[in-house]
């Protein structure tokens, strides 16, 4: 059994140990070496060459360069590329079909508050009409 001391991005027992003493000696210290034990592994110190373009290609589908709605990234994999698309197809659908809903349900609403502002209006013409001034009831 090995048991060489390794610094690799990992919570070992000998990167925690050292991680506090980096914090108790200067804090920037240690908290760049939280940052190595958090983020470590996506950082590459080696040549991009020894790296297989497989593990690139499904690091960078994961989205860890950041995922934008508009990017389109193949994963390698038909059926789940077909899943995906026809996926993303329903929710746009989805989507267009609520805001349609949304935007009737706004009309609906402004429909309703004319009506309710026509009726206070009437109401108070009627008023005005019948008597010598508008009389409010708080």
């Amino acid at each position: 059994m090995n048991h060489t001391l390794t610094l690799r991005p990992a919570f070992t027992p000998f990167t925690i140990i050292l991680m506090v003493i980096l914090f108790m000696v200067a804090w920037p210290l240690g908290l760049l070496m939280l940052a190595y034990l958090l983020w470590g592994d996506r950082l590459s110190f080696t040549s991009s060459t020894s790296t297989s373009s497989g593990a690139r290609r499904s690091y960078r589908s994961a989205g860890c360069f950041g995922w934008n709605g508009s990017a389109r990234h193949e994963s390698g994999n038909a059926a789940f590329d077909e899943y995906r698309a026809a996926e993303l197809k329903r929710l746009d659908e989805e989507r267009r079909r609520l805001d349609e809903e949304r935007r009737e349900f706004e009309t609906f609403v402004q429909n309703l508050r004319r009506a309710k502002d026509q009726e206070e209006f009437d109401r108070f013409m009627a008023a005005r009409r019948s008597g010598p001034g508008p009389t409010i009831n708080l």
